[in-house]
């Protein structure tokens, strides 16, 4: 068997020709070992100016090289096991035989870099001959992705937090190979098809509070119209690259036909609804509720009641059934939508409407018969606050009643006033039950939705709702979901989950594991 050159194992992990033996490759990773141990003795005693700047970079490359030579023994290793455990040259599965055909070769890029090593092929013998497997891959888990795990995972955790572009920049600084960012995408497609599952086969966290408290709202991300999907999609003409950008950029222009002028307040964002929810519970403390306690977040572009669905399954796990009467608060902003549903999934809870966007409709009612900005307005707002604080809302509502019926109902501008002020207060009268601040303050329970508030920004908005930005509904739910599952502080024991899932599945079925996905999950249904 020839030898194999260590600059071929070192630097690039790559032997051409036959599978090298054992002691080639023991003797390459000695060398790679001596070699940085020679570096760090030389550039010690070097006279010159030395900057460690220099040397980290350059120790870092060796290092590499270390990683590269020690990986390719070890999996030329791991096959002389593997295959020695098969009696006579045969194996026997489920009433299939398979023999083991001549060792293949393969690239397989690793957080040290690409290495290149042979496994043996099991093929199938009559008389079914269906597809063999690489006995090897399946004991290690070993993906068909050509990337390692490791590799795939830390460019999914990056992209949770940038964009797929971005995430691959900022991976090459770290890694001497970095995926592309079709493969980060599709690793983040294949891990957010097991998410669903992951959060349904949570079990409830330990030493949990008195109180749950559960916020929902939802916020819109900007998806593309059929239209930009077509244009996406469509075939693209080739056509060759001449002059400068900006003269490239005329033509381009000249090709599209211009957009219709957009009318004021309208962001053409085709937006599409993804409901947050946030979930943690409160603890006594004498008479005090402190918190949050074991907080957690989901965030799904399914139907509002599925959001719903998932908060009742999450309450029931953490012991807060409708049975025993523990205390839960809904909290919302009011929404028709998502009243009904609190009423249906959680008839035993308290359901709170934010305080704030309460306020906003007393400013709204004001600025119908005071002037916008004045100090008149902000002394009848704070009078109005003070009543509800009091769960004096009755007297809110008198008092819009009587500034109503000094309107007007005809002259200028009398009729949208009339109207404005009509609206804010049959806001608040069909809500009275939920607004009740004064007692909620009492007893120290939540009236503001701001924690789900900030996750929305935090978790959606941050990432998903950029200039420019043109999401399939299908695709930003793998985006939101792992990162709600990194918010969480879940993220190693979900790729974990993940790994072990996947492995389980090749292993029953014999079939190469492969973590990324072209094409998107489905939408949960409303169920």
């Amino acid at each position: 068997m020839p030898t194999i050159s260590p600059i071929s194992l070192v630097r690039n992990g790559e032997c051409d020709g036959a599978p090298p033996t054992l002691d080639d490759l023991r003797a390459a990773a000695r060398r790679a070992f001596d070699h940085a141990l020679r570096l760090v003795d030389e550039r010690a005693r070097s006279d010159g100016d030395l900057s460690f700047r220099e040397l980290e970079r350059e120790l870092r490359q060796v290092v590499f090289g270390v990683g590269r030579a020690l990986v390719v023994l070890f999996l030329a290793l791991r096959e002389q096991h593997v295959i020695s455990q098969r009696e006579a040259g045969r194996f026997e599965w489920f009433g299939r035989t398979f023999r083991p055909a001549p060792p293949i070769a393969r690239n397989l890029t690793t957080l040290f870099g690409v290495v290149r090593y042979w496994r043996t092929y099991m093929r199938e013998v009559a008389p079914f001959k269906r597809r063999g497997f690489y006995p090897l891959d399946l004991s290690l888990g070993l993906t068909r992705d050509r990337f390692s795990w490791n590799v795939l995972v830390q460019a999914a955790r990056l992209a949770t937090e940038l964009s797929y572009a971005t995430a691959r920049e900022v991976l090459g600084e770290l890694v001497p190979n970095a995926p592309s960012t079709e493969v980060i995408e599709q690793t983040m497609l294949g891990l957010g098809a097991h998410a669903e599952a992951w959060f349904e086969l949570q079990p409830a966290p330990e030493d949990d509070g008195e109180v749950l408290v559960i916020e929902i709202d939802g916020k819109c991300v900007p998806t593309a119209t059929d239209r930009e999907l077509l244009r996406r999609r469509r075939k693209r003409a080739h056509r060759p690259k001449s002059g400068s950008p900006r003269h490239r950029g005329r033509e381009k222009r000249a090709r599209h036909p211009k957009q219709p002028r957009r009318k004021k307040g309208d962001k053409a964002k085709n937006g599409k609804m993804v409901t947050m929810v946030v979930m943690y519970t409160l603890r006594r403390n004498g008479r005090r509720l402190e918190g949050p306690v074991n907080r957690r977040h989901y965030a799904s572009f399914g139907p509002k009641r599925h959001g719903f669905a998932v908060a009742r399954r999450e309450a029931n796990k953490r012991g807060f059934t409708p049975e025993n009467r523990r205390l839960v608060q809904v909290l919302t902003d009011g929404d028709n939508d998502y009243a009904d549903l609190a009423a249906a999934y959680f008839p035993e809870a308290m359901h709170t409407v934010d305080c704030y966007h309460v306020f906003e409709k007393l400013w709204e009612a004001g600025g119908s018969f005071l002037k916008e900005g004045s100090a008149e307005l902000k002394a009848w707002v704070d009078e109005q606050k003070a009543a509800l604080f009091r769960d004096d809302v009755e007297s809110v509502l008198a008092e819009m009643q009587r500034r109503w019926d000094a309107i007007a109902p005809t002259g200028p501008g009398n009729k949208g006033r009339r109207q404005r002020l009509h609206d804010a207060r049959r806001y608040l009268e069909k809500r009275v039950d939920k607004i009740r601040y004064g007692t909620l303050r009492r007893r120290d329970l939540v009236i503001s939705t701001g924690i789900v508030e900030g996750a929305i920004k935090h978790i959606i908005a941050h990432r998903c709702d950029h200039g420019g930005m043109r999401w399939i509904k299908e695709r930003a739910q793998a985006v939101v979901q792992l990162r709600c599952i990194q918010i969480n502080g879940d993220w190693e024991a979900f790729e974990r989950f993940v790994h072990d899932r996947i492995r389980a599945g090749a292993r029953l079925s014999r079939t190469p594991l492969r973590l990324q996905a072209a094409n998107p999950e489905e939408l949960p249904d409303a169920a």
